[in-house]
Formats: C-alpha cells, sequence, structure tokens
C-alpha cells in the first residue's frame, strides 16, 4: 500500500511551482494544433490533484503545471446538457439538450430545446473543424441520442466508438441501472460490442490510438476523450484502489474540511472564504456503525482509484503523442461535466432487486471489480464538491463549479482566475484553429473565445454587467461579474432564489437577496429574460430528479419488456377463466 504523505506534498509542491503570474512565451503558436479534448464525467472541483484532491494524477497535475489552470470555470449541472455546450458553444436549450432523457418529465416533453438530441443548425465543433481540414475522432460517452441522424457520425465525426447513454459497467458490456436494458455502444453509427477485456478507461484511449494509428491522411487531428471515470458505477482495478486504503477512513466531514484548506492553500478561493456546510438531510459520519463506515471508505478509495487509473491512461496517450512527435503541438483540454454525483442507488425502490438480477454485489472484499456495484452517495459528494455547495443535478457551485485546464502551444503556465462557462469552449478552440466565421444557417454561439485570458491581453472574458444563465431541469443560475442567483429544486434545495458573492463566499453561505435588493431584482429580471429567450419550461413545483429517474426508468422497463407482461396477463386470465368454470361445475353438481 503506498503511503498518503504523499498526497500533502504532491499539493504544496505544486503550490510553491505555480506562478505568481503568467508566464507567456515569446513565440506565437504554429497555426492549426492538434486539439484533444479530455471530459471526465462527475469530478467535484477538488477531485483533481492538481485542485486539492487525494488521487494520485501526475499526468494531468504535469498539464496544469504547464498550461492555465482555471480557478472559476463553470459548466451545468448534468452531463447531456454540458456536453451539447461544450461541443457546440451554443446553450444547452437551444442545442435540444436542456436536460437528460432519465430525468426528462412529462411536462416538458414535446417542447422546443426538449427533443433530446442536437437541432438542426446547431454545428458540432468536429462539423467546424473538418471544414477546414481537421480529421475528427471521439471514443467514450456521447449521451446525445442514437436515433437517425444522432450519433457522432452525423455531426462532423469521422471515426466513433461511443456510448449512449448516461452511463454503463466498466468491465463489461452492461447497463448500470433499470433505464437501460442493455449497453448502447455504437461504432460510426452501427451497433458495437466490447472486447473480452474491457475496462473502460484503457479502451477509450486504446480504440481513440487505434483511429489514430489508421488514419494516413494529412492534417491537424480533433480528439475527444470523453471518459466514463468517475460515474456510477465507479469501479476501478484493485491495485489502484489500494492506494487508497487509508486515505478516507476519517470520513466525509474530515476529507471535505482538508480540502478546503488545501484550495485555500493552492490559492485557488480566498484565505478565510466561508466553507459550505453540510446540507441539513445528509448524515454525519459518526452516525455510522464501524462496518458501514468501511464500506463508504472503500466506496471513496475505489473513486479515487478510478482517477488514477484513468490518469494513468491519460499519460499513456500523452506519450503515444510523443513517440509519434505530436504532443508539442497538441492542445489540451481537461475538464469535468459536472460536479460529483450524489445518488444512492440501493435508497430507491427496488434497486436492490435489480442489482441481483444482473449479478452486481456491494461488499468491501470485491468493492469496484467486476460485478460489483460501487456508488460514493450524497456525503461523500458533498465533500467532492469542497467548498461549494450541493453536487450534480444542482446548481449549487457544488454541482456546476469545476477543473478546467488548458495546455498546449501558445499556452503559457498561468492561473487564471477569469469567470469561464462550458460554452466557451468550443469558440476558444475555433480561434485557435482559425477556423473562421460559420456557416450563415447555423445557430450562433453563445460562448466567447478565452483567448484574450489565456495570453495575457485580457483580465476577464466578459465585463461586470454581462450576465450568464445557466437551467437545467429547474436548478437555475445567473451570474453578473461576481454575483450569483440561483435556486435549486429539492430534493435538496426549496426552490428559493438566493444572491451570493461568489467571489469572496465560494461555498455560497450568506445570502445577499435582502442586502442588495436592486441587484437581487435586477439579476432575477435578467435570469427571466435569458428563460425566454432560450425557451426553458419550467419543471413542476414538486420535481425531484431521483424520482423522476425511477418514474422513468419503471417506464423504460414497461416498454422493453411489454410482451412479457402481456403474456403473463394472458396466462393469468386463463388461469382464472378455467377456474371460475371449474368453480361452476363444482358448484352445480351440488
Amino acid at each position: 500500500m503506498k503511503p498518503v504523505w504523499w498526497i500533502a506534498a504532491a499539493w504544496l509542491a505544486l503550490a510553491a511551482s505555480a506562478p505568481a503570474q503568467t508566464l507567456r512565451p515569446a513565440s506565437t503558436p504554429p497555426p492549426q494544433p492538434n486539439i484533444v479534448v479530455i471530459l471526465v464525467d462527475d469530478a467535484g472541483f477538488t477531485d483533481f490533484q492538481p485542485y486539492g484532491g487525494e488521487a494520485h494524477m501526475p499526468n494531468i497535475s504535469a498539464l496544469a503545471q504547464r498550461g492555465a489552470m482555471f480557478s472559476h470555470y463553470y459548466t451545468s449541472p448534468l452531463c447531456a446538457p454540458s456536453r451539447a455546450m461544450l461541443l457546440t458553444g451554443v446553450d444547452n436549450h437551444r442545442t435540444g439538450v436542456a436536460t437528460i432523457p432519465e430525468v426528462l418529465p412529462p411536462s416538458q416533453q414535446g417542447h422546443h430545446g426538449y427533443t433530446m438530441h442536437l437541432e438542426p443548425g446547431v454545428l458540432t465543433i468536429a462539423q467546424r473543424l473538418r471544414s477546414v481540414g481537421y480529421r475528427t475522432f471521439i471514443t467514450g460517452k456521447w449521451h446525445l441520442g442514437h436515433g437517425q441522424g444522432d450519433l457522432p457520425n452525423d455531426h462532423g465525426f469521422d471515426r466513433s466508438f461511443v456510448l449512449d447513454a448516461s452511463g454503463a459497467d466498466n468491465w463489461q458490456e452492461a447497463p448500470y441501472m433499470p433505464y437501460n436494458n442493455y449497453a448502447p455502444w455504437f461504432e460510426d453509427g452501427r451497433p458495437a460490442h466490447l472486447p473480452p477485456d474491457f475496462y473502460s478507461s484503457r479502451f477509450i484511449v486504446d480504440q481513440m490510438m487505434h483511429y489514430l494509428d489508421a488514419d494516413h491522411r494529412s492534417g491537424p487531428f480533433f480528439a475527444y476523450i470523453a471518459f466514463q471515470a468517475v460515474h456510477i458505477p465507479v469501479q476501478a482495478p484493485r491495485a489502484y484502489t489500494a492506494h487508497y486504503l487509508d486515505a478516507y477512513t476519517s470520513g466525509w466531514d474530515a476529507v471535505r474540511l482538508a480540502r478546503w484548506r488545501r484550495v485555500q492553500a493552492l490559492g485557488l478561493i480566498p484565505q478565510g472564504a466561508p466553507l459550505a456546510p453540510m446540507n441539513a438531510k445528509l448524515k454525519p459520519w459518526t452516525s455510522f456503525s464501524a462496518s458501514e463506515q468501511a464500506l463508504y471508505a472503500r466506496s471513496m478509495a475505489v473513486y479515487a482509484g478510478m482517477l488514477e487509473a484513468m490518469d494513468a491512461n491519460v499519460g499513456r496517450f500523452i506519450d503515444y503523442l510523443r513517440v509519434h512527435n505530436e504532443a508539442d503541438n497538441t492542445i489540451f483540454v481537461v475538464t469535468s461535466d459536472n460536479g460529483p454525483e450524489p445518488s444512492d442507488p440501493v435508497e430507491e425502490t427496488g434497486f436492490t432487486q435489480w442489482m441481483s438480477v444482473h449479478g452486481y454485489t456491494r461488499q468491501v472484499s470485491n468493492l469496484g471489480e467486476i460485478h460489483s456495484y460501487n456508488f460514493i452517495g450524497p456525503e461523500w459528494a458533498s465533500a467532492a464538491a469542497s467548498p461549494g455547495d450541493l453536487f450534480k443535478f444542482y446548481a449549487g457551485d457544488g454541482g456546476i463549479h469545476v477543473p478546467l485546464i488548458i495546455a498546449g502551444p501558445g499556452i503559457g503556465a498561468a492561473r487564471i482566475n477569469a469567470r469561464a462557462f462550458v460554452t466557451d469552449i468550443t469558440p476558444t478552440l475555433l480561434d485557435r484553429a482559425g477556423a473562421g466565421p460559420a456557416p450563415a444557417h447555423s445557430v450562433g454561439l453563445d460562448g466567447l473565445s478565452l483567448s484574450g485570458v489565456l495570453s495575457g491581453a485580457a483580465a476577464q472574458v466578459r465585463d461586470a454587467n454581462t450576465p450568464v444563465g445557466i437551467e437545467v431541469s429547474g436548478n437555475s443560475a445567473l451570474f453578473r461579474g461576481d454575483f450569483k442567483l440561483v435556486r435549486n429544486t429539492p430534493r435538496y434545495g426549496d426552490n428559493i432564489w438566493r444572491l451570493y458573492n461568489i467571489s469572496s463566499d465560494p461555498g455560497e453561505t450568506h445570502d445577499l437577496a435582502r442586502q442588495e435588493p436592486q441587484l437581487f431584482g435586477a439579476m432575477l429580471a435578467d435570469y427571466r429574460a435569458y428563460a425566454r429567450a432560450n425557451g426553458v419550461v419550467d419543471v413542476p413545483s414538486d420535481y425531484d430528479p431521483q424520482r423522476q429517474t425511477a418514474r422513468n426508468a419503471l417506464m423504460a422497463q414497461l416498454g422493453y419488456y411489454w410482451w412479457a407482461l402481456l403474456i403473463a396477463a394472458l396466462v393469468l386470465i386463463t388461469i382464472a377463466f378455467f377456474t371460475a368454470r371449474w368453480v361452476r361445475r363444482a358448484l352445480a353438481k351440488r
């Protein structure tokens, strides 16, 4: 087992090496660099090692040390909307992927923006880059539809091997929740199957290297590597999990506090900035028995192991590019689609039975390995989101404030405090590639290029009066300068609008709505204007995403197995008919 002391040493070394001022290279970047976008699934703001996390991530840490490390980058609270915005630079409602199908309530179905696939005229970065000579590839999670015309090969990707679901097993070709009855993998638009030695992070990188090896055309490439790590089910090889067996035995309260201290030491939040309290509905570590604590500690050890395994495969890919003399002319973007996943599937009615039917166990001895089902739950998710409030699904900073690292030619070592958003990634990369203006028929971009802050020519991406809105499934936020207006739905929110200064109060602990009534009113008007302009459809007042997921999963299962229910009903009707007939005859003989 590795000692845990190296965790503290690693982040202290990183803090010492981080430049106080941006260091800018004198040379101009070469034209049309390769572009690699690495998307981690459900990683919190302090999950990455350079952001204060416990997982050993030397390859992503190296990118952070030589590139730009953003401290105020925001995404959406759910995966598919974030991916749609990341790939297009367009607000999620305008892309057609306002939320995810798994949590879509009936009241939103059929509305414009809620089709759950990319709308006509919404161009992906792959389409834009391919038009200026790029070769384009994607491996990993897609989750933007697999109906006619919905897969990556219809949206600008030359080669693709993708999962069109919110998640799947990392060791085998199997679903992870009742919403799906199979794992929908596709290669180049056709149903595909996984190799027998499959592990998601290794396979996703192997497949990308295979596509690059097989492509002999000239020109730069765009590679979108969308990992399953660290989405449920959280799974990792035992050798990686073993590094963290003692790292989480102190519990989530202690880890959340320790990460809060580390991000201050790293300069990612102001010294003394308050830590968001754990939500009142979450349980303290001390309320659990020793055996329960052992299971939860191992759950988080697997989580850290899965991050390390993912990083090791990122390192393999960077080494591959070095061998082929491509690494020096490659821009790397590394980020997460949203904050950490709080769901505890075992609490949902019938899920334990579903696990058993599908061959899953949840026990300490093999947690995270094949046939095991692992998740971290809301308490550990709150720790992973430290110092932010809440986690995935919600618009509190814990759900939408995530790491962003950009490294490559023309990008010097820098700590960038400018506020940036997921829609800014595509405009930035198009700018770097010299892609020029979009076709006249396409949907216009909502994001802005980050080139100004990356070069040091600008201190901010937007001025302090420019509002930026976010909404997914009723969880809503509006940013204006240092201020954030936010509303979170139940189960962990209360649908009340609140106002925070997130530069000084990133934990969202002091509501300024009464103290700043004019600003509050103006930002609320800005949000309503954003909602009207983008076609936001409100969710029901009692909306709960976990409960809606369970309902949608039940309806999906009915759709998959209606024939079995029909047969069962016919059998029951037949039995009832002949039973009644026999009873009548028996009574007639008396």
